[in-house]
């Protein structure tokens, strides 16, 4: 009866601590990042008593050319170097692309699936390819992308390619892909 008891104590603690809770990323901001400002110059006052002034220029934005080719839509994949979850420089523009084309489309839904390759465990893999997919969940939030239009998800290696002999067959598991409701 005693042994029970304890049984029943040690899996309920056992359960308990591996309850999971939702992961609720921290904002992050990229300075590297500029939004458009009102296109109305604001005139600067003339108070040289003031010497603590900041100087904000106005931005004209010409929205004619914000329109996307389906050149630039086609690309659907971020690559990342290993084990990393730092966006690559030559992906930013793929993100600003699908974030330029959300936010005119703010019904559009869309999954990012995060991916490794088959080295490491399978569990840091899952949250390797989890903090891949939330890396650019964070960058197309930061381009005015809703959360509501953006679901991450993690595969991990489950879509790594087979029998990889060399990095540069490891380099194609490494990414995210952009994965459009419906599609």
């Amino acid at each position: 009866m005693n042994k029970t008891i304890w049984t029943v104590a040690a899996l309920a603690l056992v359960l308990t601590a591996c309850k999971s809770t939702p992961m609720n990323p921290a904002k992050v901001e990229d300075s590297s990042v500029t939004r458009p400002m009102a296109s109305t110059p604001v005139a600067p006052k003339d108070d040289s008593a003031n010497t603590d002034k900041i100087n904000i220029k106005t931005v004209d934005v010409d929205t004619s050319k914000d329109e996307l080719s389906a050149a630039e839509l086609a690309k659907r994949q971020v690559f990342f170097d290993y084990d990393s979850d730092a966006i690559r420089e030559e992906y930013k523009t793929v993100v600003a692309n699908h974030a330029k084309y959300l936010v005119a489309h703010p019904q559009t839904k869309v999954v990012l699936q995060g991916n490794t390759d088959e080295r490491g465990t399978r569990e840091y893999n899952l949250a390797l390819g989890q903090r891949r997919s939330v890396a650019v969940k964070n960058a197309l939030n930061l381009l005015g992308v809703s959360d509501s239009q953006i679901e991450t998800v993690s595969y991990g290696e489950e879509r790594a390619k087979q029998n990889c002999p060399d990095d540069a067959c490891f380099q194609q598991d490494r990414r995210v892909d952009i994965v459009y409701a419906g599609q």
